[in-house]
């Protein structure tokens, strides 16, 4: 059995690594709603963010009470000739589980329901006893299950998603908004609201004052480090809670001693992991862009719809803007976030050493946009589940949906096992300046 060692810890009171580009650098104290960023690669080190926790928890529980309403209670209606269907989001998932698509209904079931739910629970579990200054039970286990989470909520991809569906039904039926289509649209905004307000670093802060225990920090790091970077220094950065510690950059069974996630100078056979995923998401994003991805059954014959059908039938009929969203969100991204990460893990491969700012940015953009790409799945789950008018009119997910879905994963898993630190690694002084960091007044 491995034996898994708790690494010292190192202060980082003066000096932090940058979690993007590995960079020591010294931290500075920030103004109010001040941000810190890395001198070397841009990335956001931290933010001062004033009130966090209240503010934080605050908007939390609030999302709750819009995620229970939106959840009871339909999110739109299709009237047809005196017949009306309504639909909850649950409802719109059982309804693909039973058309056989469940690998689909599971995944809008994960990203609008199981994932947002675990976020606002964990952050409640966390912030909750905060505000009353005692500390959280196993705060390290649901801490590291928040981190695990976030990336999958995807709240305001289905209010965007909701949209488009309803432009589109409104073309053949009087459409009837129900009151869960509001709870989620004003769930988008507190849930981002609660996001941008939690404090990771505050949260541990309070959590070991609760404990009654001094700060987590043993022993000192000069203030001008000999090393530019952390690895160079012995150092790693804990990719859960970001703490900066000891660690021999071969082990791969250390843990971080504040949350007990596993501590990795890089991120562990990044390269082949990244290029698995690609591979697989390449093949996959052929059937996706060729094949049905809806099926359509009327009194007038039936009809398959792949993405750009859907695109130029958005076009066509007036709707232009929307038109575009799609398009953008359901082909081009899709390509693009594959060919940037081809062009981020060969140039790693390679050591290049051609404009590593650039290609951070590149990084940084690649993991913003890519869940954007579900749109298309979750326009195709309020249409299947509302088209249901047997005799008239009926709509199924075609076999692209599920390839789809599955580019959409697997760039995102691609995305995140991709070690943005190879693309400084060769770089190592040449670019390096560690007194001091940008700050943003903003």
């Amino acid at each position: 059995m491995t034996n898994r060692t708790a690494t010292a810890v190192i202060s980082t009171g003066s000096v932090i690594a940058c979690h993007e580009c590995d960079l020591l650098q010294l931290e500075r104290p920030l103004p109010r709603n001040g941000v810190l960023r890395c001198r070397r690669c841009g990335a956001e080190l931290s933010r001062n963010h004033p009130d966090s926790l209240d503010r934080a928890l605050a908007f939390t529980l609030a999302s709750i009470v819009l995620f229970a309403v939106g959840n009871a209670f339909p999110i739109v209606g299709l009237e047809v000739n005196g017949t009306l269907v309504e639909t909850t989001l649950l409802g719109a998932a059982s309804v693909l589980y039973e058309d056989g698509m469940w690998p689909i209904a599971g995944l809008v079931l994960a990203t609008t329901f199981v994932m947002p739910m675990l976020q606002m629970v964990t952050m409640t579990y966390l912030l909750m006893p905060l505000r009353f200054d005692r500390a959280p039970y196993r705060a390290d286990l649901v801490f590291r299950l928040l981190q695990l989470v976030r990336p999958w909520g995807m709240t305001e991809v289905l209010i965007l998603g909701m949209l488009v569906a309803l432009v589109k039904l409104a073309h053949v039926a009087s459409v009837v908004p129900g009151s869960a289509l509001w709870s989620f649209a004003a769930l988008m905004l507190l849930l981002a609201a609660a996001s941008a307000a939690f404090d990771p670093q505050e949260v541990w802060s309070r959590t070991r004052a609760a404990q009654g225990a001094g700060p987590d920090l043993d022993g000192g790091l000069p203030a001008t480090p000999g090393a530019p970077t952390a690895i160079g220094r012995g150092l790693a950065t804990c990719h859960s809670c970001g703490l900066l510690v000891k660690s021999a950059a071969h082990r791969h069974d250390a843990i971080c001693p504040r949350c007990g996630g596993h501590l990795h100078a890089r991120k562990p056979n990044s390269i082949s992991r990244t290029w698995a995923f690609l591979l697989a998401a390449m093949v996959l994003y052929i059937p996706a862009n060729l094949l049905p991805v809806m099926n359509t059954s009327s009194l007038f014959g039936s009809e398959k719809d792949t993405i750009m059908s859907g695109v130029v039938y958005l076009w066509t009929s007036g709707s232009w803007p929307l038109a575009i969203v799609v398009f953008i969100a359901s082909v081009a991204v899709p390509m693009l976030k594959i060919l940037a990460l081809v062009v981020l893990v060969v140039s790693a491969q390679m050591r290049s050493t051609l404009s590593p700012q650039q290609r951070a940015r590149v990084y940084r953009l690649v993991e913003l946009v890519g869940r954007w790409s579900m749109l298309d799945i979750y326009v195709i789950t309020i249409l299947v589940a509302l088209v249901q008018f047997q005799g008239l009119a009926t709509i199924q997910a075609g076999p692209a949906a599920i390839a789809f879905g599955s580019v959409v994963v697997l760039t995102m898993f691609a995305a995140m096992s991709f070690d943005p630190r190879l693309i400084w690694d060769r770089m190592g002084a040449t670019t390096a300046n560690h007194d001091k960091v940008e700050t943003d007044h903003g």
